[in-house]
């Protein structure tokens, strides 16, 4: 499809699902259209914060607050326009600057008609003014910005403003507004997350978006009492803003390590894994190894998102006692590649040619979807001769891991200084031994848990590197 064709077919599709939503939702609203208002009718951050310091200290830094600022979102937008001659534009941000679509700040996509508080993303006056919405995916919401304020309380009293309840807010229906996107010429579905929940025994069971990326439970519901505000009653519960995903990479940029280290806890908790070797096993013989995974802690697919560019996959090692590498699958290279992995756990897209493509705008159909569904149990297998004159006893390393992006993506949009963080999701070891072993030494290890990377030790070249982006970028 030419990029005149694509942008009229755009253009028509986003009119078609933002006047009449993308799905079907009890008193549904018109969705806010741009240049409804100005970004002078919304309320700053600063202002929030005075009154509800702690909410906003659990929002700053995390990805709703970069939404904008995301450098990989600034690259990948910026190809996204010129691939499509501008009708992607809208479309992107209206999720990623919310602001600067309703008050038509954008287009120009290069933010320089945006005001700053365009820039904040998905801040707090933005939530907040949402009073109704036209469905779910591609952002149907509608705003009414001024004093009112709407929330999850039937009973709130504010001083500064009027404080309305919405049970929108209590649903993943709100979540769901951006955290499903269809594209809108023809249909295909290029984040499911909302969906994958609707379809889980998750939704089936009324456990919500909010109960696990809201709470302090991290995977599961956990009651966190206190005030939403200073001069608020005290509540039983308040939801946690920070909304942690899994995005390890574009936080620490901004000096939030601890975003980041609570998307790590999250991604840890995420699955659980089983792995099935042999005790023994004599020379020459085949060994066979499986490993099941489970996703045991997200109520929507794994990863999730933007998965066609999301990495999750099994490291397998075997080594001898003297540290001779057996078997090794889905180790890095050094320019961190990804070697010999059984499977990566993600979508993978095809373009008009049938060829993939990792430009979601540019997809056309969904040529494998490898990614884990909730509660979902999937087994790789991994087999090896053992060879001669091997020293016994034999470690099995079974690691799933994790990153953002690949690692030759961020080199070229964002520089080789960009190291993605890998995350160890969970691991499990085990020992083979020689058959001759007596059966009551034959010990395999405890397990334990998987420790935490420590985000705090980014190297300094990736900090200057993304310091010195940001004000080119400025």
């Amino acid at each position: 499809m030419s990029g005149s064709n694509l942008k009229v077919g755009l253009v028509l599709a986003a009119l078609l699902m933002l006047f009449f939503g993308t799905g079907i939702i009890a008193n549904a609203t018109p969705a806010t259209q741009a240049g409804e208002y100005s970004s002078d009718d919304f309320t700053y951050e600063s202002r929030c914060r005075q009154c509800h310091a702690i909410i906003y200290a659990d929002w700053e830094g995390t990805m709703h607050f970069n939404a904008y600022l995301d450098p990989f979102y600034l690259e990948e937008v910026r190809i996204a326009s010129e691939d499509t001659d501008g009708a992607l534009d809208e479309f992107c941000s209206r999720c990623h600057t919310p602001i600067g679509v309703v008050s038509a700040e954008i287009p120009p996509i290069d933010g320089s008609g945006m005001s700053d508080i365009a820039k904040l993303g998905v801040q707090c006056d933005f939530c907040h003014v949402v009073s109704g919405s036209n469905g779910t995916g591609n952002a149907p919401f509608t705003v009414t910005p001024g004093d009112t304020k709407w929330g999850p309380f039937d009973d709130a009293r504010g001083n500064y403003h009027e404080s309305e309840y919405l049970e929108l807010y209590t649903q993943s229906e709100y979540c769901g507004m951006c955290h499903q996107v269809i594209n809108p010429v023809n249909g295909l579905v290029i984040d499911d997350t909302y969906s994958a929940w609707k379809e889980s025994q998750y939704a089936e069971d009324e456990v919500v978006c909010q109960d696990c990326h809201m709470t302090e439970g991290i995977t599961e519901f956990e009651a966190n009492p206190g005030r939403a505000g200073s001069g608020a009653p005290k509540r039983d519960h308040i939801s946690s803003h920070d909304i942690v995903g899994a995005n390890t990479l574009i936080p620490p940029m901004f000096g939030a390590d601890n975003v980041a280290e609570m998307a790590v806890e999250r991604l840890q908790k995420a699955t659980t894994m089983e792995v099935s070797a042999p005790d023994v096993a004599p020379t020459g013989d085949e060994v066979l190894i499986d490993v099941s995974i489970t996703n045991s802690g997200a109520g929507h697919k794994i990863p999730t998102g933007v998965s066609e560019i999301r990495e999750m996959w099994l490291e397998l090692t075997v080594t001898d006692a003297n540290g001779e590498s057996i078997y090794n699958a889905g180790s890095l290279d050094a320019d961190g590649n990804i070697i010999g992995a059984n499977i990566l756990y993600n979508n993978i897209l095809a373009d008009s040619e049938g060829d993939e493509t990792k430009s979601f705008w540019l997809a056309e159909s969904v040529l494998e979807d490898n990614r884990i569904g909730p509660k979902e149990t999937v087994t790789e297998q991994h087999s090896f001769i053992l060879p001669e004159n091997v020293a016994y006893p034999l470690t099995v390393q079974s690691t799933l891991k994790y990153r953002s992006a690949p690692q030759d993506m961020i080199d070229h949009l964002l520089g080789e200084e960009t190291d993605v963080p890998v995350v160890d999701m969970n691991e499990i070891s085990m020992i083979i031994y020689d058959p001759s072993t007596p059966a009551d030494e034959r010990k395999q290890p405890e397990p334990d848990s998987t420790s935490t990377p420590g985000f705090g030790a980014l190297t300094a070249a990736m900090v200057l590197g993304i310091t010195m982006y940001i004000l080119k970028r400025k």
